[in-house]
């Protein structure tokens, strides 16, 4: 029995609970003192009265009134699946319910229509533990329907957080007008811009515009048009199809525009205020105006939605965390305080915004066959984890990284193996199946070299041949010829560079020469397949990270030679600080000397909701 396994010393709530929980179960399957039975089609289930009025007020209620029904040993109960009860009364008596996706709604449904909050209980938490993209909208309105407040706004919080995933679902479509009001007027909407709330309405009457076009009065006063730009509100919201013939709508817009001219309407109390006004004196009115705080219309809505709160930032990731670096405010702020990063990796944003984190070393000395596997991981914003996605296969390192559409590539690089063997291959992994696969080779073989994307392309440049020579040859993939093609070469042959791309132009910083170290810069332009030289950095330096952030080219850490602490001999040091490029100047400025979160990192920009964010 489990009541062994609990000390009635230490938890003697829960060991008399127990006690009593098998005793009233070992009391049902012998039969003793059960005196009513429940009737539901052809299934009979045996049961006590004091168990089924202590688990439900609707049974409670029925065995102390003085209806007949009460009184019956037998109760008929209709609309419930037999099945469905029988998983109720175990869980009444044993504690014991298997929930699946496939039966908890039912379950859910009786367990609201019979009053057992215990079973209601067990069965929103379920389903907040199941919320995905595929079934939030679902049980939001499930939520609502039964009245579970709990549930409604459990829904409705991940659907804020995923907006503009959801609103692309076919189930947005079907919302009801007061549904969707309740998730547009959320100050949680992860939206950047609030066209795109006002958007998703117009999609959702489009939908049904002879039956919805009748609501839009109502829900635009859930859209916050004053945080829409002037341009958009003239050319997309008054010119709209369904607004510019309504004089009711457009007398409504008329506030906003003389919102924007610094012209508000006298605030207004709520009726319920004003009726509770009129029934005093004029006196007593006119102080309660004075006193108390009125109301804007909705539509003058203009408290900035979660996702407005998001920013550029220069985010570091290393084994011992993650930061990210505010340059314009100059703050630091924890992203993730995760240590499951490898040391060695690659990193990579995607042009939706979505990190992850390529490679790394982990060894297993009791797998004599692979020793060396490596991880692909993926950063979740919401909670600030990194999500382990499938291992990378042929574990490499020195590989370049990038993305197109919903492909992320793994290009070239070393064979983490015995004789470490410069490869050709090319990984990819498709973001919708969640497979790795095999795509064409490169023409030669590669690594340490600079990877980036642009426009459907994948750029591969420099890096060091088999013969450990640096190399000049710069070529582009075209996954929709799948061909590789070279282009016009480095000026400088060179590998372990910054590269980025900035204003439509691939830029190489520094990096590994076969002479050694070098500071200088080079810049491509796709357009004419040219490469000229740029502003030299202020020191020679390898492994630099160099990233285009709100229209300002960036360069972060990296290796110099410089004196020890113990000889004036130089030694490869590790550099921690922060430069960015003054185009009116055309000069590197060193805006931080030291960041020591920099150290072991690879960094990228990003654009991070600084709400979710812990201030350093």
């Amino acid at each position: 029995m489990a009541a062994v396994t609990i000390d009635p010393v230490q938890q003697p709530r829960m060991y008399q609970q127990t006690l009593l929980q098998d005793g009233l179960c070992d009391l049902l399957e012998n039969d003793k003192f059960v005196d009513c039975v429940l009737k539901i089609q052809d299934k009979d289930f045996p049961c006590h009265r004091l168990v089924l009025a202590a688990s439900s007020p609707f049974f409670k209620a029925m065995f102390l009134s003085d209806l007949e029904e009460g009184k019956r040993r037998e109760i008929v109960l209709k609309d419930v699946d037999p099945k469905v009860m029988g998983m109720i009364l175990r869980y009444l008596y044993t504690s014991d319910i298997n929930l699946t996706e496939e039966n908890v709604q039912d379950i859910f449904m009786v367990a609201n229509m019979y009053q057992i909050p215990s079973i209601f209980s067990v069965c929103v938490s379920y389903l907040q533990e199941k919320l995905v993209l595929g079934n939030c909208l679902a049980i939001f309105r499930l939520g609502l329907l039964l009245d579970c407040p709990r549930l409604a706004l459990g829904a409705r919080e991940f659907i804020c957080e995923r907006y503009q995933v959801v609103v692309r679902d076919q189930e947005f479509l079907q919302l009801a007008p007061s549904e969707l009001a309740i998730i547009i007027t959320s100050d949680a909407l992860n939206v950047e811009r609030e066209e795109l709330v006002f958007e998703s309405l117009m999609d959702w009457v489009k939908h049904d515009e002879t039956n919805r076009i009748k609501d839009l009065p109502e829900l635009l006063h859930c859209i916050r048009f004053r945080l829409i730009p002037l341009d958009y509100f003239k050319e997309k919201v008054e010119r709209h199809q369904y607004i510019r013939f309504s004089q009711e709508i457009k007398k409504e817009l008329d506030l906003v525009k003389d919102a924007h001219r610094g012209r508000l309407p006298k605030p207004r109390k709520h009726k319920r205020d004003r009726a509770k006004g009129e029934e005093g004196s004029e006196n007593e009115e006119e102080e309660d105006d004075e006193d108390e705080e009125g109301y804007l219309p909705g539509i003058l809505n203009n408290n900035p939605r979660f996702g407005m709160f998001e920013m550029d930032l220069i985010l570091m990731i290393n084994a011992s965390g993650t930061v990210a670096y505010d340059p314009v405010g100059n703050e630091c702020f924890v992203v993730s305080e995760s240590t499951e990063i490898p040391k060695n990796h690659c990193s990579l944003v995607t042009e939706q915004n979505q990190v992850f984190v390529v490679g790394g070393l982990l060894y297993d000395e009791e797998d004599k066959d692979e020793p060396f596997s490596s991880y692909f991981l993926q950063f979740d914003p919401v909670s600030s984890e990194w999500l382990g996605m499938p291992s990378q296969p042929n574990p490499r390192c020195l590989f370049g990284l990038a993305d197109i559409e919903n492909s992320i590539y793994v290009v070239g690089g070393k064979e983490l193996k015995e004789g470490e063997h410069v490869l050709d291959s090319v990984m990819i992994y498709d973001r919708q199946s969640f497979k790795w696969g095999e795509s064409d080779p490169l023409p030669y073989p590669v690594y340490g070299h600079g990877t980036v994307s642009h426009k459907g392309l994948v750029y591969v440049i420099g890096g060091k041949s088999e013969s450990k020579k640096c190399m000049r040859r710069v070529c582009v993939y075209n996954p929709t010829k799948f061909e590789w093609k070279d282009l016009a070469p480095l000026k400088t042959a060179r590998s372990l560079f910054g590269v980025t791309v900035h204003r439509d132009q691939i830029y190489v910083v520094t990096g590994v020469t076969d002479a050694g170290l070098t500071s200088s810069v080079e810049v491509y332009d796709i357009a004419t397949n040219k490469w000229s030289e740029f502003t030299e950095f202020p020191q020679e330096r390898s492994s630099l990270n160099v990233i285009s952030l709100g229209d300002f080219l960036y360069a972060v850490g990296g290796f110099a030679m410089m004196p020890s602490e113990t000889s004036e001999e130089p030694v490869p040091t590790e550099m921690t600080d922060i430069w960015r490029y003054d185009e009116a100047e055309k000069c590197w400025n060193g805006i931080l000397r030291e960041i020591i979160y920099a150290e072991g990192s690879t960094v990228l920009p990003v654009h991070l909701n600084t709400l979710r964010l812990t201030k350093l």
